[in-house]
């Protein structure tokens, strides 16, 4: 018979995240002591952390914390959705914003060294993570946005799941509700530059002659080529510039005449969507 009962299962899912199957062998073997099950998990874990290496860790979470004129963004990845949704992982991921807050990392290669809070670096935290969940777990990417003021927007794409869209916008100006709804849009429009001076010359050219290609196959007239092509471009700015948009509430006005109405300057934004 065994030496421990479904509550005992379900309470060492909640803390490891591991699998049922493999919480049930580990009480097994540990004929029933929880701690020492722990610690099975988390040794057998631990030898499958290269087999786990290629894998693919497309869902996960994305957090924020904003105190003052500073906000940051932190993505982390796991493998299922299970998992993402799971209370160990949620904690985990918490742990490393705390620590993108506490250490000023502002990218993943910088983070993943810092001290998480306990005595062990952020990646050390990640690998015994990936031990006992038994998934890949990865810290994807940070984001450190300071100005004046910084409005934040989280958003579940699925009621049952953490976060998967995470803004955080810095600006000036009094109007507090209007700067989150311009994170609500970016959120939803998923902009890839701020203003047009920010968008590379590089792409622009290119943008510029897939235009005229186009127009070309189209059977365009040579005269109208430079119209149409500039045409197309301005429409390739309104598309992925936030101030040229239109504003997902008010689409006959751009995001940047919003702002200005509002008595609001934007100075910076990022967006992370998760496995994007």
């Amino acid at each position: 018979m065994p030496s421990y009962t479904a509550a005992d299962i379900k309470a060492l899912r909640e803390r490891t995240g591991a699998g049922m199957l493999d919480v049930k062998k580990a009480l097994d073997e540990a004929e029933g002591d929880t701690a020492k099950a722990v610690d099975i998990l988390r040794v057998k874990g631990l030898k499958g952390v290269t087999k786990r290496e290629g894998r693919s860790a497309s869902n996960g979470l994305v957090a924020a914390h904003v105190e003052g004129g500073t906000g940051v963004l932190v993505e982390v990845n796991c493998e299922t959705d299970f998992v993402a949704k799971g209370e160990t992982f949620q904690a985990l991921a918490q742990q490393v914003l705390d620590a993108a807050v506490s250490s000023g990392a502002a990218d993943a290669e910088a983070l993943a060294s810092v001290d998480a809070g306990d005595g062990r670096t952020v990646q050390q935290l990640l690998d015994d993570g990936n031990a006992t969940i038994g998934e890949k777990l990865v810290l994807r990417r940070v984001a450190r946005v300071e100005g004046d003021q910084v409005a934040s927007y989280l958003h579940r794409t699925s009621p049952d799941l953490p976060p998967q869209i995470g803004v955080l916008v810095a600006f000036s100006g009094d109007d507090a509700a209007t700067a989150r709804d311009v994170a609500l849009h970016t959120a939803a429009m998923s902009p890839r530059y701020l203003t047009t001076d920010e968008v590379p010359e590089e792409q622009l050219e290119a943008e510029r002659r897939i235009a005229h290609e186009t127009a070309v196959n189209e059977g365009k007239p040579e005269q109208a080529l430079p119209k149409i092509v500039e045409g197309r471009l301005k429409g390739y700015l309104k598309e992925n510039v936030l101030l040229e948009q239109a504003f997902s509430k008010d689409n006959k006005k751009s995001v940047g005449q919003v702002l200005s109405e509002a008595g609001l300057s934007v100075s910076a934004f990022a967006r992370f969507r998760v496995g994007a």
